[in-house]
């Protein structure tokens, strides 16, 4: 469907350096009209709007969360890393696939000359979630939601014949696209296969992670509305028992006591935020303000150097003096 939006207003600077390095080949003026992109009289197509470097698509948004734990909680509390983001499909690629793979306890098996990448996720549900969801339902984005045990992908709607993706045999299911240009512009820069369901690729590519085995086969569920793809990490390792979980939280608090106490020499001049996580290591804002800084201030330890003014950008820490 063609808009009103005039093409010349806006710039693809990142789509068509993303072409040129996915594809091999520079775009062409007139490659916006043959892909479907916009009409002969520079008028963008809906699918168009989405490639544009400006977020002028409202619903073009991600959702990006990674809890602690493997249940839902309060953000605030619960949420160890937390982001939004808005924009074109390629940024929202690249943003959502940093967000999980940063999130991710990617390990290695050594060997003599190589090691082998362990990744916890197949990346294929997310160009998935992108290329097939509604963009037409209002205040509607695509959620990823991490958990310890697993990630789920929600996008807004559902399969695009009408029927419920879990009734269905995945690997019979003929290829039917909600967005075909956008579909096809993704094939040419290599992210997807133009013939054959996403779905039976993901199945594919998650079967080939190591620490793979059968109970961990991907879930689809679909309604009227949304769809949901649910991925179980691979590198996951539950507690099997007491004694387990008695260790794992014994060798929990006695890193984070050396890292509280690392903290507290650190600061005896004052130190930023972000110096801190630096100095000991941890990435996640949350994480660390929950568990380390807060412990810290409850037991007046470390103190603000503006305690008036507790969210200022000028906000600093300073162990206190132990005489």
């Amino acid at each position: 469907m063609i808009s009103n939006v005039q093409k010349s207003d806006y710039s693809f600077t990142l789509f068509e350096a993303t072409y040129f390095e996915q594809a091999g080949f520079r775009l062409k003026p007139t490659d916006y009209h043959s892909f479907g992109l916009s009409d002969k009289q520079g008028f963008l197509s809906n699918a168009g709007k989405l490639m544009v470097d400006q977020h002028i698509v409202r619903n073009s948004r991600v959702f990006c969360t990674r809890w602690n734990g493997v249940k839902k909680g309060s953000i605030f509390d619960d949420a160890l890393d937390d982001k939004e983001y808005e924009g074109n499909l390629l940024s929202l690629l690249r943003n959502s696939s940093d967000f999980v793979r940063n999130n991710s306890k990617i390990r290695f098996v050594k060997g003599a000359q190589y090691r082998v990448d362990k990744p916890d996720y197949s990346e294929r549900a997310i160009v998935n979630a992108l290329i097939h969801r509604d963009y037409v339902l209002l205040g509607s984005e695509i959620h990823i939601d991490m958990f310890d045990d697993r990630l789920e992908i929600q996008s807004p709607g559902g399969m695009f014949d009408g029927r419920a993706i879990q009734d269905r045999d995945i690997r019979t299911i003929v290829s039917a696209r909600r967005n075909p240009i956008i579909a096809d512009l993704f094939h040419r820069m290599r992210y997807m296969e133009r013939r054959g369901s996403g779905l039976s690729k993901i199945l594919d590519e998650t079967a080939k992670l190591p620490g793979y085995t059968e109970k961990m086969q991907p879930e689809f569920i679909s309604t009227a509305s949304d769809f949901r793809v649910v991925l179980t990490n691979v590198n996951y390792k539950p507690a099997t028992d007491t004694a387990q979980d008695t260790a794992q939280d014994t060798a929990q608090e006695t890193t984070q006591d050396k890292r509280a106490c690392l903290l507290l020499a650190f600061c005896s001049i004052p130190r930023s935020r972000e110096e801190m996580q630096t100095y000991i290591g941890i990435e996640h804002r949350e994480y660390f303000r929950k568990f380390i800084l807060k412990p810290l201030m409850e037991s007046g330890n470390l103190q603000m150097t503006l305690p008036g003014k507790p969210n200022s950008r000028n906000q600093k820490y300073l162990a206190k003096d132990p005489k």
